[in-house]
């Protein structure tokens, strides 16, 4: 596989602080647009779907819905697809979050050349 843009890849390193939080400190840092969040879903839904079977998966979504998802406050046990306050900055920044599975590696490539994916895009 070719790329033709930089990927950074990185991982939390500071005790009480988000990975995400962290993510969006490194992307203000490095004028970076985008965050390719890989985690352990799909998608992003509107509820829990392990126990609202009414869930609906979300493809895309502004800052400001899914801000309106969120609790005000992070804790660190808190199960969110993307921090409250690691939201609020990159609202406030303009970026965009990309929530994918990370075990799915095939369809991480085929956001990174382009193609269609499965995930959340959050803008």
């Amino acid at each position: 596989m070719s790329l033709h843009k930089p990927v950074l890849i990185a991982a939390g390193w500071r005790p009480g602080c988000s990975t995400d939080y962290d993510a969006v400190l490194l992307a203000r840092r490095l004028h970076a647009r985008t965050i390719i969040n890989l985690t352990n879903i799909d998608f992003v839904y509107d509820k829990d779907p392990r126990k609202f079977k009414n869930a609906h998966l979300i493809k895309e979504i502004s800052w400001r819905a899914f801000r309106a998802m969120l609790p005000s406050r992070w804790d660190p046990g808190l199960n969110a697809p993307f921090d409250p306050i690691a939201s609020k900055l990159a609202h406030k920044l303009g970026l965009e979050v990309v929530i994918m599975n990370g075990r799915k590696l095939g369809n991480f490539e085929r956001y990174l050349l382009g193609k269609r994916f499965v995930g959340t895009r959050i803008i």
